[in-house]
């Protein structure tokens, strides 16, 4: 992966993750809510997007794709502090990057978000995302939380 694809990489999935936090969904629902074809054009446009604030663009991609308010809040009731959007963009994006084969990098952003394991760093409550990549890697492709 280039340089360029890493930061389009990251750009999207810290995208990916805000607007999941504004919306109080599941990050698979943003996903799917934008679809591949979404997802393509997210990349695309990402090194433009770069310029403008996450708000700004995340209030467009509700509205284009129609992304209704859910009810999976992990942020509200935490007693620790959350990390960043942007924190948790890079984590998926280097799991992304370590996960996928070449040219198939679109394809795993997909299936990691829609994955058990995009629920469980999104729990909070808990230290999961401060993990090793590669533990949560080793757990995403096994299909559970290893021990």
């Amino acid at each position: 992966m280039t340089k360029k694809e890493q930061n389009d990489f990251f750009y999207l999935c810290s995208l990916i993750e805000y607007v999941a936090r504004q919306t109080k969904n599941r990050r698979g629902v943003i996903v799917k809510a934008l679809g591949r074809e979404g997802v393509k054009k997210q990349l695309h446009d990402a090194e433009v997007n770069h310029c403008l604030s996450f708000e700004q663009v995340s209030d467009e991609i509700i509205e284009q794709y129609k992304i209704p308010n859910g009810d999976f809040d992990t942020i509200t009731g935490c007693k620790y502090t959350v990390p960043g959007f942007m924190d948790i963009g890079k984590l998926y994006s280097i799991m992304i990057e370590d996960c996928a084969q070449p040219g198939k990098e679109i394809d795993e952003l997909i299936e990691i978000f829609s994955s058990f394991i995009s629920d469980e760093i999104s729990k909070f409550q808990t230290d999961l995302y401060y993990q090793n990549p590669s533990y949560l890697e080793c757990s995403y492709k096994e299909g559970y939380l290893l021990d």
